[in-house]
């Protein structure tokens, strides 16, 4: 048996592929040797100084390293000691030791307007709070997003209410890919794998501003704007697998900045939908011929 390494978008971790499935349906993470106590491999890994967290999962076992090695020095090593303990029968995950409340859902892929984001529907409520994330180091309080990043064409990931949008990089099409993403999701779910940690979710200064917590607070127009946004538009974004945020709004130039997340941000027909669309309900509903629409991240 030969392992075939690849390289993963974080690079501090890399994957361990085998040339068949080595567990049943599930995805495992471990931060040291006592949380892998049900999995032998995963105990004689964090032997080597340089493992931080072992993941196992389908057919690859990934490992995320300390900066006190480069992978280029150690990966053959590595790779060759998991050779070897698979060679002489060793156990990769202890059966049984893990036996997650199995509970079936549904999962299915839609289109959106942005050819490069699909929205993977799941028959349950996964969050009350809507998160977007750009990369792997932002997914501390999504595992299933820290997952999905290890898909090496998966660029953003946003989820909200009862699905997960995905953008891809081109380097893949939806023909090649929807079903194994559609697969991993009802897996880790099924298996009860965490979507969102609430918790855990990390409000920064612009996200809390954007949440409207100060809305009381906000000028007569702008609580106006964030009303219709809320019932006329934010139905319409969700329904194609995205978000629109209010953000501000200038009295003076009467600009409303808003920012666009999920299948709207980066979609080609975002900006005709903001200018035709959204700037043209606030000129009527608002009654100011002035006002201008522009999204942050356009």
């Amino acid at each position: 048996m030969k392992l075939n390494i690849k390289e993963t978008q974080n690079p501090t971790i890399l994957k361990f592929e085998f040339p068949d499935f080595i567990t049943q349906n599930e995805s495992f993470e471990f931060k040291n040797i006592d949380e892998a106590k049900n999995s032998p491999i995963a105990q004689q890994l964090f032997y080597l100084p340089f493992v931080k967290t072992v993941y196992i999962s389908s057919n690859f076992i990934a490992i995320e390293r300390f900066s006190i090695v480069d992978w280029n020095d150690v990966k053959d090593a590595v790779a060759e000691q998991i050779e070897e303990y698979v060679k002489n029968g060793g156990k990769i995950i202890i059966e049984d030791a893990f036996k997650p409340k199995k509970s079936a859902i549904t999962v299915y892929g839609e289109t959106t307007p942005n050819p490069a984001t699909l929205k993977f529907v799941v028959s349950r409520r996964l969050t009350k709070t809507a998160v977007e994330f750009k990369n792997i180091d932002e997914t501390a309080a999504s595992p299933i997003a820290k997952e999905l990043f290890q898909f090496p064409f998966v660029k953003e990931i946003f989820i909200d209410e009862n699905y997960i949008s995905i953008t891809k990089f081109d380097i893949a099409s939806w023909d090649e890919i929807t079903l194994e993403v559609r697969t991993f999701i009802k897996q880790f779910i099924e298996n009860g794998g965490t979507v969102i940690d609430e918790d855990l979710i990390v409000q920064d200064a612009k996200s809390e501003k954007q949440q409207i917590k100060n809305f009381d607070n906000l000028d007569t127009t702008s609580q106006q704007i964030i009303n219709i946004l809320e019932e006329y538009v934010k139905p319409a974004v969700a329904a194609d697998g995205g978000n629109i945020l209010f953000d501000s709004y200038d009295e003076n130039s009467k600009r409303v900045k808003v920012v666009l997340q999920g299948s709207c941000n980066g979609c080609p027909s975002s900006t005709f939908t903001l200018k035709n669309g959204i700037e043209n309900m606030l000129k009527d509903m608002l009654n100011d011929k002035d006002i201008i629409v522009e999204a942050l991240n356009a």
